[in-house]
């Protein structure tokens, strides 16, 4: 008996300690101009990697972002957050938004990120609401501004 009022108590403690932080992992849909999936973790208390696999241009873009996030005062479960990363496109020349006689081609650049996050204690559910520019250094060589985005993640 003694044991199991021991190993209830630290299985409660332990269950206060992961209730205190919004959540570790999440992984959802992003929608937006550039629809994809989505996938965040947190390393530490505020940093995170943030990964996107998303459709754009009838092709492919792969993302990796490191992000911090902030809490909002007095507004709890709601942080702001900020990043910066680097993106891989594989794109159809034939539906970009730009004339381009080479068919398929290949894009590489740099990512900025800047957001709203609000996870619901209530059920394990995470909204992101984002800006992301990209800079294109190969492929496009352009600033595209168009990365607003609303994202939707299962956490835990």
């Amino acid at each position: 008996m003694k044991r199991l009022l021991i190993f209830l108590s630290l299985v409660l403690g332990l269950s206060g300690f992961a209730a205190a932080q919004d959540y570790n992992t999440g992984i959802g849909f992003r929608g937006g101009l550039i629809n994809g999936l989505t996938v965040k973790h947190f390393l530490s208390k505020k940093g995170a990697v943030e990964g996107l696999l998303a459709s754009r241009y009838k092709g492919l873009e792969i993302t990796g972002l490191y992000e911090v996030h902030n809490p909002i005062p007095k507004a709890d479960r709601l942080k702001w957050y900020y990043g910066a990363g680097a993106h891989l496109g594989f794109y159809n020349g034939d539906n970009t938004k730009w004339d381009d006689d080479e068919g398929n081609y290949t894009s590489l650049g740099l990512d900025l990120i800047l957001g709203l996050e609000y996870s619901f204690s209530e059920v394990p559910i995470n909204l992101g609401l984002d800006w992301k520019p990209e800079f294109n250094l190969l492929g496009y060589s352009k600033f595209i501004g168009d990365g607003v985005a609303l994202s939707v993640r299962f956490i835990f």
